[in-house]
């Protein structure tokens, strides 16, 4: 362990979030509205928004999938996608497997309003810091970062893990469980974006059943060695180009530095092997290249932190709203993974009834916490739950109950395991978040203040 008395002090703050993912910053963000205790958030990298920034182009989550879709997400999601609507990088499609409708951005446009709303809000923001130790100092704990200033030390009162990879419990000593211990972790994805694509002769061929139908054709063949007969292209919020998420790199750990970079490698190889196949065999593509890789290889699950509650797959198959619910999820069980006898394939398993269920405030609480959260793909649930609920709107609905319950937990002097979740349930119905089934059809998303 490092000898922290030496390691200069960076800041003491009220609320420490670590990880300025979706999560993260929406956890920040909620903290921060209160305008009743310090906030800081501290990233690893030179940009906020995580994997909504990083990889992928599209809020999925917000709404359930079906024919009559209900929205089940709602506050400070909500404004975030308000002030992508008022520059016109948004526009909403269908997701390709029916997984509801998808919420598509600019995501260098999301960069630049994660920036905004953050600074407006008075939060202390630090990028380029990376997590490398935790201490504790009395009831506070003590982060220490390294960046480019060297080693520094931040003493918090209350601590929001949205590191993805639960980076802060893990240093913390909270119990998990690492992806692949009981069963396959879900894949890695490196995403990538082609330009100069024909969209209308796309469409005209038959858009994503004549994609699917040509990725079978070339897999059975061999003509193009894809590892994978499924996946998407979908148009960008930029005149002729497409994003694509249909890499699939499986066998690595996310945890193993070795591992990751032979994932990377792998991931980028793909990429380049499907571009081949897009200008060989699809409509539209002859004259397209890939135009950018996502920042790294998208990584779906980890480490997730035991909670003082664990969602899983019976709970979230009930379609039951539980008292203790601090948020609603509608996407299936949506499980990237290796098939039976090496055959790679994506299972999928829909919500019944009215195709909702309510997520326990346990799930973001690690079990025995004080003073800590988890948010975002670390949080509190097994393999088949988390499968469902680790889209983007749910992270962030994680993110702002866990903001608003640090602010609750100093205010009331309440311990994080012991908080009175009717309380934080009344906080987040007041700004927006959405705990009980909506009717269907409701697109609107309403500003709010």
């Amino acid at each position: 362990m490092l000898n922290h008395l030496h390691i200069p002090l960076i800041a003491e703050t009220d609320i420490l979030v670590i990880g300025a993912g979706s999560a993260g910053c929406v956890a920040a963000l909620a903290a921060a509205n209160q305008q009743r205790f310090s906030v800081m958030l501290v990233e690893r990298y030179g940009f906020p928004g995580g994997t909504s920034t990083q990889m992928l182009d599209t809020f999925y989550g917000f709404f359930t999938p079906g024919a009559s879709p209900r929205k089940v997400v709602g506050g400070w999601p909500d404004r975030v996608v308000n002030e992508l609507r008022k520059t016109g990088d948004l526009f909403l499609r269908p997701n390709t497997y029916g997984a509801g409708t998808g919420v598509n951005y600019n995501p260098e446009r999301l960069k630049r309003v994660w920036d905004q709303l953050i600074l407006q809000g008075g939060i202390r923001y630090l990028l380029h810091t990376t997590l490398v130790d935790v201490d504790q100092d009395g009831e506070r704990f003590v982060g220490i970062f390294w960046n480019k200033g060297g080693f520094g030390k931040v003493i918090a009162r209350r601590v929001i893990d949205a590191s993805g990879d639960a980076d802060f419990c893990h240093l913390a000593g909270f119990a998990y469980e690492t992806a692949g211990e009981y069963e396959p972790a879900q894949s890695m994805t490196t995403t990538f974006r082609m330009s100069n694509v024909d969209l209308d002769v796309y469409e005209r061929e038959g858009g994503k059943k004549m994609l699917a139908e040509k990725m079978r054709i070339a897999v059975e063949t061999g003509k193009h060695a894809l590892p994978r007969k499924e996946g998407s292209a979908h148009k960008m919020n930029a005149k002729g180009c497409v994003s694509t998420v249909a890499v699939k790199v499986t066998g690595f750990s996310a945890l193993d530095a070795e591992d990751l970079t032979l994932a990377e490698v792998e991931g980028r190889r793909q990429a380049f092997v499907y571009e081949a196949f897009f200008r060989d065999a699809v409509p539209g593509f002859s004259q397209s290249n890939i135009i950018g890789l996502s920042h790294q290889i998208g990584v779906r699950e980890t480490r997730r932190v035991y909670g003082e509650h664990r969602l899983t797959k019976e709970e979230c198959l009930s379609g039951k709203l539980p008292t203790d619910r601090i948020f609603l999820c509608g996407a299936p069980i949506e499980d990237h993974r290796q098939g039976q006898n090496g055959e790679d394939e994506t299972h999928w398993e829909y919500i019944p009834g009215a195709g909702v269920y309510g997520v326990p405030y346990g799930t973001i609480v690690p079990k025995g916490s004080q003073t800590v959260w988890v948010v975002g793909r670390c949080f509190s649930a097994t393999h088949d739950a988390h499968a469902s609920c680790r889209s983007m709107a749910q992270t962030m609905s994680m993110g702002q109950a866990a903001g608003l319950a640090a602010v609750q937990s100093l205010v009331n002097d309440e311990a994080s395991n012991q908080l009175n979740v009717s309380v934080l349930q009344g906080d987040l119905c007041r700004i927006g978040a959405v705990l009980d089934v909506p009717e269907s059809g409701d697109y609107e998303y309403g500003d709010w203040q």
